[in-house]
């Protein structure tokens, strides 16, 4: 297939899981890392499906790079091209699709169950439906685009996941690898500090994002090999 094109906005949110899982099943990659002076292309021509990852800033912020990562997406749209949103990714591919990105209802960092909705694109995303705990690190969040379907939700952040054809939207970090999990739960920024604080039922302090990690993380990354193989398959399939 064509080359899988991943959109990476700081370097150190790369595409860990999801760069390991494209190796082992032999899919072609373009990694471009705005902040390492990568330019996005102009178009998706040569390309077979999109990624676009997270990063600290907010997706309202005046920055080039977000929106053609947003003018990415929508040719993806008018195209077909299957395209996944993680965090700030899927609140790019929402703000592109005309709703707002705002403050969450409550920060969320670390392993925080989100509940999958039963609907006709659920499962084939998730394997089921119910609570289940994914990987969050996110002060916004995004509201639902007309012909959207929603296809999870929370307490914390009512629309945790979208769908909308063969894309996806993910308010989580479902790329989530050892590595980055151990680098970004000792974080002792002034804004996770802040957070921390005022809303500790869904902002973890590292050691308890480590714990969680040891028994929560192989079942996160079977949860992202299922959504990658969906999204891949889509691309194979256009």
């Amino acid at each position: 297939m064509k080359p899988v094109l991943v959109l990476q906005h700081l370097s150190g949110d790369g595409p860990a899981y999801l760069g390991r899982w494209l190796a082992e099943h032999g899919v072609p990659v373009d990694v471009r890392n705005t902040e390492a002076g990568d330019a996005y292309p102009a178009t998706l021509a040569g390309h077979g499906a999109l990624a676009i990852l997270g990063g600290e800033m907010s997706a309202n912020d005046p920055l080039p790079s977000l929106r053609q990562a947003e003018a990415l997406f929508l040719e993806a749209l008018r195209e077909g091209i299957p395209t996944l949103g993680h965090c700030l990714g899927g609140q790019l591919m929402a703000r592109a699709l005309g709703v707002g990105v705002g403050d969450s209802p409550a920060p969320e960092a670390g392993f925080n169950e989100i509940q999958v909705l039963a609907g006709a694109a659920s499962e084939p995303w998730f394997g089921a439906v119910g609570p289940m705990p994914v990987f969050q690190w996110h002060y916004e969040a995004f509201d639902l685009p007309d012909g959207a379907e929603v296809l999870a939700t929370s307490a914390a952040c009512r629309h945790q996941a979208f769908a909308i054809g063969p894309h996806l939207a993910m308010q989580f970090h479902i790329e989530l690898d050892a590595e980055k999990l151990d680098r970004w739960s000792r974080d002792e920024g002034a804004r996770f500090v802040h957070a921390l604080a005022r809303c500790p039922a869904t902002v973890h302090e590292g050691r308890r994002m480590r714990q969680d990690g040891a028994t929560l993380l192989p079942a996160h990354q079977r949860l992202a090999s299922r959504i990658y193989g969906r999204w891949v398959e889509a691309a194979r399939a256009r």
